[in-house]
């Protein structure tokens, strides 16, 4: 049997078939090479190692200025400037200063602006209650005035201008809680925690009582600070000023 002519080889084309050709594989038979067995001369190597890194710091520095907004934007503006001030519904702010012992949900109009998006209003309400007795309140709400001196243990006055603000969140796991008129307590139809009508903490998984928010009277109008704390913990421990 003749040799294919094109397997044969001259002593002119020895450089060239090998670089075409690798060792004989199954049945005596030359492979054929391509171009990934070929590693290429130094400079082909060195540029493609180049290529390899400068791609990869160009994505590194896309992906930093990408994470760099993201992760402030997850971190809560804990600063003064974080915090605003929110009209009550002049409407229940009136029914709350009428109000005997009854617990009263007070309408309002949360605005809240970031760096990225234009400022937002979302209808909102807070529940109020008038404090007759702030001394009792004071004792019954040990979670906010710590024995035996009962003194605040927030950086706000809790009791102002006769009356408690408190936080529509439920401090277990920041459900909205309903007021019940007859049995005169707050109750979460989420997990069955219960309040009584200081907020004191009565029943059901939740750590600490009802969140009470910043009060004041500014130009004739009651305004409060929307504060949204940490829930599950006994602890008050900001994590926003938006809802």
């Amino acid at each position: 049997m003749k040799d294919s002519p094109y397997l044969k080889r001259t002593s002119g084309d020895k450089a060239l078939s090998s670089h075409a050709h690798a060792p004989s594989g199954e049945g005596g038979h030359p492979r054929i090479l391509s171009a990934y067995d070929d590693p290429g001369t130094h400079e082909e190597i060195t540029r493609r190692k180049f290529m390899a890194n400068a791609t990869l710091t160009i994505g590194g520095l896309i992906g930093l200025g990408l994470a760099i907004p993201i992760v402030g934007s997850l971190i809560p503006d804990l600063s003064g400037a974080g915090a605003t001030w929110t009209a009550l519904d002049d409407t229940g702010w009136k029914e709350l200063q009428s109000a005997t012992d009854k617990a009263v949900k007070i309408d309002i109009n949360l605005k809240s602006k970031d760096a990225y998006l234009p400022e937002q209003s979302m209808p909102q309400s807070v529940w109020g209650i008038k404090v007759k007795d702030e001394s009792k309140f004071k004792t019954s709400r040990t979670d906010l005035f710590p024995p035996p001196a009962h003194k605040d243990d927030l950086p706000y006055q809790i009791v102002n201008l006769g009356f408690v603000i408190f936080s529509p969140i439920c401090p277990h796991l920041g459900c909205f809680y309903q007021y019940n008129s007859d049995a005169n307590k707050f109750q979460c139809p989420c997990h069955g925690s219960q309040f009584d009508a200081e907020g004191t903490h009565i029943a059901g998984p939740a750590a600490r009582g009802l969140d009470p928010l910043p009060l004041r009277e500014q130009s004739g109008t009651a305004e409060i600070e929307w504060i949204r704390y940490e829930p599950t913990i006994p602890e008050r421990l900001v994590i926003s000023y938006t809802s």
